[in-house]
């Protein structure tokens, strides 16, 4: 698991910002593969979470995810973004497919 870091962006609503596990660099069988082969990453740790969505209560709705756990997240959900020379991705909580572990 990649080691958890604060960073200076607080997500808003239900967002999560997830930092993406690298990329796989060989196949199963051994062979490497180039930058523009490997496939996006799928997976990643959740590094901040959102206050969580706001009901018609008034009240905020809580985030089933949390700071460290291990996601698998939609191909095309959220928003790529880049913080400290690290590549991030901003979804909601929607985004979010499952958590392992």
């Amino acid at each position: 698991m990649a080691a958890t870091k604060t960073i200076s962006l607080r997500p808003l609503d239900d967002r999560v910002i997830v930092q993406p596990n690298e990329a796989e660099e060989t196949t199963a069988g051994g062979i490497v593969l180039p930058d523009s082969a490997r496939e996006k990453p799928q997976r990643g740790t959740v590094v901040a979470v959102g206050p969580g969505k706001l009901l018609d209560s008034g009240n905020r709705g809580e985030l089933s995810v949390a700071v460290g756990d291990v996601v698998i997240y939609g191909k095309y959900g959220g928003s790529e973004i880049e913080v400290d020379g690290e590549e991030m991705k901003i979804l909601r909580e929607s985004d979010i497919l499952a958590k392992i572990g």
